[in-house]
């Protein structure tokens, strides 16, 4: 099952998320002949609800971009890229953790700056509008209170254990090393004007 938004939910869509993940992991503790298992992720590139053809429209046509904050920061990742990671943590689960996709961020303003570059035909204009109820400045994919049981699980993933997991996760996890992190949201690490360019261009947003 694949969630975002379920850390820390400040909306009932939030809210929501948070309750179908612990229903899952619920579901794990109670079968004992299928393994369930959440991941984590952030903004998928050009899929329904994507803010990125929102942008490229504005600019196109209008000049104008309307932005919540512009300190507002999110995580990305290409479409083949959380294919992929979804179906490696499907097979590499034991059932009943939380995979959190280790993804690039980067401020909306230069993504912004990014798209304005390869398809405004003059300067435009970002019209800060202010934070809508329920939405956060920084995406959290890992809580304060969560990092006291998250690990590196490789490259690609960390992995959190419930607090009653199970004998079999908690073996399955025991050698790897804690994450180091107290919360893992998407102003950490942010991408450089290049390299939201190099994401855009894998994602066929960016033709060159």
């Amino acid at each position: 099952m694949y969630i975002d938004k379920a850390v820390e939910p400040v909306n009932f869509y939030g809210l929501t998320k948070a309750i179908g993940e612990k229903l899952i992991i619920q579901a794990d503790q109670l079968s004992n002949h299928t393994r369930f298992v959440c991941i984590r992720g952030g903004n998928v590139i050009g899929t329904n609800g994507s803010a990125i053809p929102f942008f490229k429209e504005q600019i196109v046509k209008h000049h104008t971009v309307p932005l919540t904050s512009r300190e507002m920061t999110r995580f990305f990742l290409t479409v083949s890229q959380a294919i992929d990671l979804l179906i490696y943590a499907s097979e590499k689960a034991v059932g009943g953790e939380i995979f959190v996709m280790k993804m690039k961020a980067c401020e909306i303003v230069d993504l912004i700056g990014v798209l304005e570059k390869h398809f405004a035909e003059k300067a435009i204009h970002m019209k800060e509008i202010g934070i809508r109820p329920g939405e956060k400045i920084h995406e959290v994919l890992v809580s304060n209170s969560e990092s006291r049981n998250a690990y590196k699980y490789d490259e690609n993933y960390y992995v959190i254990l419930p607090d009653n997991a199970s004998e079999e996760v908690k073996k399955r996890y025991a050698g790897l090393p804690k994450a180091g992190f107290t919360r893992y949201q998407s102003d950490d690490e942010l991408m450089s004007f290049s390299e939201i360019e190099q994401i855009l261009i894998k994602a066929n947003v960016i033709t060159v």
